[in-house]
């Protein structure tokens, strides 16, 4: 078996405004599972960026501990990364971030990252409104050691040992709706016309946008009496709406089935466009969203597409007015402004 990624593309590839062809976006060969959906999962991330026009020395890819962890290798090889210990990628987002607000940070995490050693992290960053897109790839269980039921693993879900799980599972998106996340999408990760768009608008969106896409495990959570298996998922998944997202400047070319419609315009100028299809909610509404969540939840149902967002969102540099410019690009006429700028820091602490 080789692992050598063959470097030939056809010379009449098509290239996006920037010059790039799509395998500019793309990372190193994949050492996961055949077939899993975290692989499916990248593929979408490289064409949402190369949809975008983005250049990727101005995306810095995040992560912890996990096989989801392992993805940013899979995509954008161009960009900075940083691949963080067990739970603690918010915590590294946020001090980059912090430094140097002119960066795209895409955080890439897994159910057992986000939903156990990193859940205090995870709660403060939503909190916080870093303005950072958070994927997780949630396959309910942890396939790095084994296959054990993760804590997104349903009750009553059975494991590929033949055990069912008897506690309830953290809801991440009822979770991140609940602690006030301002963006809030679910997806399944062999849907790359809904998960496109939708990674397209969290990247443009100014805050923090949060995706919870199910990504099941081929290995070890893909059997009968799994709820996170590709059957299961296919069989029980209800869509929100259809989504496009209309980049600036760029001619609308989307086309709609017969129904309502709405559009939002991002702070940028581009434009998320909804199509509703048969979910009675308000997706700017955060109580109507978490009510159609959890109506979704007692039919057995698992509801994807945009859930909620909040257009008007301002993220954590505004809250605390910090510095317009990367820190590493201050001088000392900024860092040192003299005696007379300390004794009037100490004078408002008195």
């Amino acid at each position: 078996m080789s692992y050598l990624k063959p470097k030939f593309r056809h010379p009449e590839s098509p290239k996006n405004k920037l010059g790039y062809t799509l395998d500019y976006y793309e990372g190193s060969l994949s050492t996961l599972c055949a077939g899993c959906g975290h692989d499916s999962i990248s593929a979408s991330v490289v064409q949402a960026c190369y949809e975008l026009n983005i250049e990727p020395h101005k995306l810095a890819k995040l992560s912890g501990i996990g096989c989801s962890s392992k993805t940013p290798a899979y995509f954008l090889s161009n960009s900075h990364g940083f691949n963080s210990v067990h739970g603690r990628m918010p915590s590294v987002a946020t001090g980059a971030n912090m430094a140097n607000r002119d960066l795209i940070y895409f955080g890439v995490s897994g159910d057992g990252d986000t939903a156990s050693i990193g859940m205090g992290q995870f709660v403060h960053v939503v909190r916080r409104n870093l303005n950072m897109v958070y994927v997780v790839m949630n396959n309910g269980c942890y396939g790095l050691t084994k296959g054990q039921d993760s804590a997104t693993a349903d009750q009553g879900s059975k494991n590929k040992s033949g055990n069912v799980n008897p506690f309830d599972a953290i809801d991440l998106a009822g979770l991140a709706l609940e602690l006030g996340a301002d963006f809030v999408a679910q997806s399944f990760s062999g849907d790359k016309k809904q998960l496109v768009p939708l990674l397209k608008a969290a990247i443009k969106h100014p805050g923090f946008a949060f995706i919870n896409v199910i990504s099941p495990c081929v290995t070890f959570n893909n059997n009968v009496g799994s709820t996170k298996s590709y059957d299961y998922v296919r069989e029980h998944v209800e869509a929100t709406s259809t989504i496009d997202f209309v980049p600036e400047m760029k001619e609308i070319t989307t086309s709609y089935a017969e129904g309502s419609a709405q559009k939002v315009k991002m702070h940028d100028g581009s434009f998320i466009q909804l199509h509703k299809l048969s979910q009675d909610w308000d997706f700017q509404n955060r109580f109507s969203a978490m009510k159609a969540l959890n109506e979704a939840k007692q039919k057995g149902e698992i509801l994807t597409g945009l859930l909620y967002m909040n257009s008007e969102s301002k993220d954590l540099h505004h809250t605390i007015d910090t510095s317009h410019n990367p820190l590493n690009t201050l001088g000392k006429a900024e860092l040192c402004p003299g005696a007379e700028a300390l004794e009037a820091l100490n004078a408002d602490l008195r």
